[in-house]
């Protein structure tokens, strides 16, 4: 059945007026287009709607029997406008992220925070995986946005970098190397490490150092998460190598710094090509620019150090 909304409104608008001239008015429409229109109406549905007569026209029982679902129908698709409207207003809508663990302990607390303050309408879901699996939920999109360590290779996924971090190795205050401010990586060849997950980049970045500085490392256990890591660190089971950012300076960790800056990694944030990004999602990007751009304008002050005044 071809039925229009605008047919729907003329309907309910001529019910209430009782005449087709003060409908038209009302509409602000031309008379002859509202008649029009509800004849076609009525010819669609097999049955006169009104009572046409010479002062006033009234409901047929076909009218009366129809009424009540013209106006039920213009209501619905009010209220999916205005949710359309609260969506892009930002008072509801969903976002799905996804972080790698480091990332979700460091980096998005304090952005998640700000970010729901602005607008605890949203609903918001964190998927915490590797960089990896991170990569194939976006594609298969169960995720709107990723903060991932870059690079990705897909030439499918828009990505932004977004800052860099050092990578240390994370030992117990007894550790024999707790020590040292700065080591080689050549250094840890007889050091037992713990080690992440397959498909965490910080596996494929300690294995990597590793075999470039000529050895293969020592793996005390493998397998485990960010919390797994740290925890066993701490405990003395092993080093871990993990960023600098995760190890709380107060803590029962200890970070030795790679002689050089030898490692590093890149974090960036990954989002579909083919995809336009919802309101939440820009909002997200907003906050997350915010916190990363003060957090590097902080760093760039404390190195600079105190100003001399005299």
């Amino acid at each position: 059945m071809d039925v229009q909304l605008h047919q729907l409104r003329y309907v309910v608008c001529v019910a209430e007026e009782r005449r087709f001239t003060r409908a038209a008015a009302r509409l602000h429409v031309a008379q002859p287009s509202v008649s029009s229109a509800v004849a076609a109406l009525e010819h669609e549905l097999g049955a006169p709607l009104f009572h046409r007569a010479h002062h006033e026209v009234v409901l047929t029982g076909a009218g009366e029997a129809f009424l009540p679902w013209a106006r039920q129908v213009l209501a619905d698709c009010e209220a999916g406008a205005a949710a359309v409207r609260d969506l892009l207003g930002l008072h509801r809508g969903r976002l799905a992220l996804g972080a790698t663990p480091s990332l979700t302990t460091n980096l998005l607390p304090p952005v998640l925070a700000a970010f729901l303050r602005e607008h605890p309408g949203l609903e918001l879901t964190v998927y915490e995986a590797g960089s990896q699996d991170l990569v194939r939920r976006l594609q298969e999109g169960e995720i709107d946005l990723a903060v991932v360590i870059l690079p990705v290779d897909r030439p499918w996924v828009e990505t932004t970098a977004l800052m860099e971090e050092e990578l240390v190795l994370a030992v117990s205050a007894g550790h024999s190397l707790a020590g040292r401010r700065s080591i080689r990586v050549a250094e840890l060849e007889q050091v037992p490490l713990v080690m992440f997950k397959d498909g965490y980049d910080l596996r494929e970045a300690t294995i990597d150092a590793c075999r470039r500085a000529g050895f293969a490392p020592v793996l005390a256990m493998s397998g485990l998460e960010m919390d797994g890591a740290l925890a066993l660190a701490a405990a003395g089971v092993a080093g871990a190598i993990v960023p600098e950012s995760v190890i709380p300076p107060q803590g029962p960790l200890r970070a030795v710094r790679f002689r050089g800056g030898t490692l590093r990694r890149r974090v960036g944030l990954a989002s579909r090509r083919d995809r336009p990004l919802s309101p939440a999602a820009h909002a997200f990007i907003a906050a997350l620019d915010a916190y990363v751009g003060g957090r590097a304008s902080a760093r760039s002050a404390l190195m600079a150090g105190p100003k001399n005044t005299e």
